[in-house]
């Protein structure tokens, strides 16, 4: 259903480092960097799409995160969700809840949320239920 999502970013250097960091703790692979551009996508290990792709805005514009939006990413497990969310806080993000279950959306989300060094919300979650 969804071909790939882009996020505004000002400062390259400081984006591709965040999001290498919490790609790696979802198991997602580089698929391209272009610096002078700037942009860059990541990949499922095991498949050509979604793709995760960040950049400065093509308008030339400066990025700002939108009001009420949110990026979503699938982790395989809960662990994933604890480490990409520790990895996105060491890396320059900043914490908008912690890991845990949310049982207001169903009884096995397990999510994390936090904000990328340019202000975009994101969150981490595992719909699978804890391991026996």
């Amino acid at each position: 259903m969804i071909s790939h999502v882009c996020v505004g970013i000002t400062d390259f250097d400081r984006a591709f480092s965040f999001y290498s960091a919490i790609a790696v703790e979802l198991g997602l692979r580089l698929k391209f960097c272009d610096t002078n551009r700037p942009w860059a996508g990541w990949m499922p290990a095991n498949a050509q799409r979604p793709l995760l792709v960040i950049g400065a805005p093509f308008d030339g514009q400066i990025a700002i995160p939108g009001n009420g939006q949110m990026l979503a990413l699938l982790a395989a497990s809960r662990d994933a969700v604890a480490r990409t969310h520790a990895a996105a806080l060491t890396n320059g993000g900043s914490c908008e809840g912690p890991p845990g279950l949310r049982p207001e959306y169903h009884a096995d989300y397990y999510g994390g949320y936090f904000r990328d060094p340019d202000g975009n919300k994101l969150c981490v979650c595992c719909h699978a239920p804890a391991p026996s």
